[in-house]
């Protein structure tokens, strides 16, 4: 019985012994690895021995750079940032036929490989939220949690949602894009003024926006954006405009945290629709953001994340 005993307690420390040489290995810095159709591009920020935490961003196509609020978290535990393919710093294959949705579950799956990631706190955020929640689904080991930052899980709700916040805007501007929009003239200086008073509204509220922001939109795909969604954030004409997978949220069995901003386009009430899908799940609303929280409010926003990891990580 005592041999047992001391056999047990052998394993144990040779796991937590191995967790911490896994984590360990994460060491900041940058780099590029191949997945399919080319190669995406990750940075490794902070260390410590706590699981890391991988981030995904959203669009599709908008690169990491909005995201480098949450590198804060890198004080306790490696923060793992990648341009998707197609973003920001990765390769900008020109074949449209790789903007898929299962592509970038593979482009995923191979990332943690690459990197070693056999433990992982996921934190997607909005077109982020699709590919996690789609990750999720091929049934992956190792995701201790799930953060699904102000998430886009039906595009039908995400559609209707929009409608309702388009009205809100002056008629000036509601006029103006029904009527670029109906002529299909997307990129006319009238339409761009009108999305932009949308987007200070519901995507970011700081005024002006900070550099991060206004880098992601310069160096945003938008060859995968516009395949792949739409012209605008309220228009969807892309492959994704039959996204729906608010069903499939009650099989998530893992400790899952949503969040979203008090003027989000993704609504509050829509992320609470979401939020009551999944058994256990939490839900945080920031009363002073939209859609990138991260930017808005981004004290109150990590110190919230860094509270549900810590929560996951005491059971």
């Amino acid at each position: 019985m005592i041999q047992r005993w001391l056999f047990a307690i052998g394993v144990a420390v040779i796991a937590v012994f191995a967790s911490s040489c896994r984590h360990a290995r994460l060491q900041p810095g940058e780099g590029y690895v191949n997945v399919p159709g080319g190669r995406v591009w990750y940075r490794i920020v902070g260390g410590g021995t706590r699981t890391p935490l991988l981030v995904l961003h959203g669009g599709p196509g908008a690169p990491s750079y909005y995201l480098n609020p949450l590198a804060k978290l890198g004080d306790e535990r490696p923060v793992v940032f990648y341009d998707q393919l197609g973003a920001g710093r990765a390769d900008k294959p020109a074949d449209v036929t790789l903007w898929r949705v299962e592509r970038f579950v593979e482009e995923l799956a191979e990332l943690r490989r690459a990197l070693r990631l056999e433990q992982v706190h996921i934190l997607g955020h909005s077109w982020g939220t699709m590919l996690a929640t789609d990750y999720m689904l091929t049934k992956p080991a190792g995701v201790r949690s799930l953060i699904l930052a102000s998430p886009a899980l039906s595009v039908s709700r995400w559609l209707k949602d929009a409608e309702t916040l388009k009205r809100t805007l002056p008629e000036s501007v509601q006029d103006a894009i029904a009527r670029h929009e109906s002529a299909g003239t997307f990129n006319s200086p009238e339409y761009q003024s009108a999305m932009m008073e949308y987007y200070k509204r519901y995507l970011c509220r700081r005024d002006p926006w900070p550099d991060d922001v206004n880098r992601t939109f310069a160096e945003l795909g938008q060859s995968v954006y516009g395949t792949m969604w739409g012209p605008s954030e309220f228009t969807a004409t892309g492959s994704l405009r039959s996204y729906e997978r608010a069903e499939q949220l009650k099989i998530l069995n893992l400790p899952v945290l949503f969040t979203a901003g008090r003027y989000d386009e993704a609504t509050p009430a829509t992320t609470e629709y979401y939020r009551s899908l999944v058994p256990g799940a939490r839900l945080r609303i920031f009363e002073n953001s939209a859609h990138l929280t991260m930017q808005d409010e981004p004290d109150a926003y990590v110190e919230a994340i860094r509270q549900f990891l810590h929560q996951v990580e005491s059971r």
